[in-house]
């Protein structure tokens, strides 16, 4: 497998366990304290280079120390840089997130240089190097530009997927709506479909979006797994027990998992299984590269 995630690369620094935040200039010592790259392009960049697959990160970082410790972490996964483009205008995007002991993580965040990254970041050439684009965050670029990479990517036979970062809102949906009829897969979560389609029923939030151009939905629903809906049909596949530490990067496992699923030809109900089983060993863990695992060891999960 050769993807190409572009979009959204976050700088994470996650703090564990934290209840509250002490007050005035109080401090409290914590368990863990990670830096980690992230992102819905990035933490899907690192899954997928764990499960085998050839990666290529592209978007935007700055060129501060922040964009120096991001780019060391993606190279450390083996993912090439290249597409990365360094910009001196904005600072690298970075969140810090104070895990609650329940694996709860609400989050402070700097949007930066990932406002800059757009289709200009992936030239042809990439893309006829590639099987895979997928789209971290196309609200930042807008429907209309995103559809321009999307669609240089399904001319040249590339599968293009997409997840969204921002809450479920009529309004980003139709923000994004140019790209829609571009992807082959749009990786939203259960909160995401509801609150962009209006619908109280999520098979029906998802068939809401196929109309809307999408080739297939699949949507985590936390606990419950994730649902995989086409125009064929309906799956609903359970998630993996799984002591929570951290939820940080669970949707991006999911859909690195997913993903490396359908590259290796499997029905898209079993590539969700393959990503529900990747998302279970990253919140066993803190941060969106927790864990220790390769493919076979994900596929041997499968068969317990």
């Amino acid at each position: 497998m050769r993807a190409i995630a572009l979009g959204v690369h976050v700088l994470d620094v996650l703090v564990r366990p934290v209840e509250q935040i002490p007050d005035g200039q109080g401090g409290q010592l914590v368990d863990q304290i990670r830096l980690t790259a992230a992102g819905s392009a990035g933490g899907t960049a690192v899954v997928l280079a764990r499960l085998g697959a050839t990666v290529w990160s592209a978007g935007a970082v700055g060129t501060d120390a922040a964009g120096d410790m991001l780019l060391s972490l993606l190279e450390r996964e083996g993912i090439d840089v290249s597409l990365l483009r360094r910009v001196d205008d904005a600072q690298t995007s970075a969140s810090v997130l104070p895990i609650r002991p329940n694996g709860d993580r609400p989050a402070f965040h700097v949007v930066g240089a990932n406002a800059s990254a757009g289709p200009d970041d992936v030239p042809d050439e990439a893309l006829s190097d590639a099987g895979f684009l997928h789209l971290g965050g196309p609200e930042f670029m807008g429907g209309d530009v995103a559809a321009q990479v999307l669609s240089r990517a399904r001319d040249r036979g590339l599968v293009t997927s997409a997840d969204i970062l921002a809450p479920g809102d009529p309004g980003i949906l139709e923000w994004i709506g140019g790209a829609l009829p571009h992807l082959d897969w749009l990786l939203p979560n259960d909160e995401q479909v509801l609150g962009f389609t209006g619908e109280t029923d999520l098979v029906a939030g998802c068939r809401a979006l196929l109309a809307r151009g999408v080739g297939g939905v699949a949507a985590t629903r936390g606990a419950d797994g994730a649902v995989v809906v086409t125009a064929d049909g309906v799956a609903e596949v359970p998630a993996f027990p799984v002591n929570v530490v951290d939820t940080t990067g669970c949707g991006d496992a999911f859909s690195a998992g997913f993903l490396r699923g359908l590259s290796l030809d499997l029905a898209p109900a079993d590539a969700a299984r393959l990503g529900c089983a990747t998302a279970s060993q990253v919140a066993g863990g803190l941060g969106s590269d927790a864990g220790s695992y390769d493919l076979s060891a994900v596929q041997a999960l499968l068969a317990t």
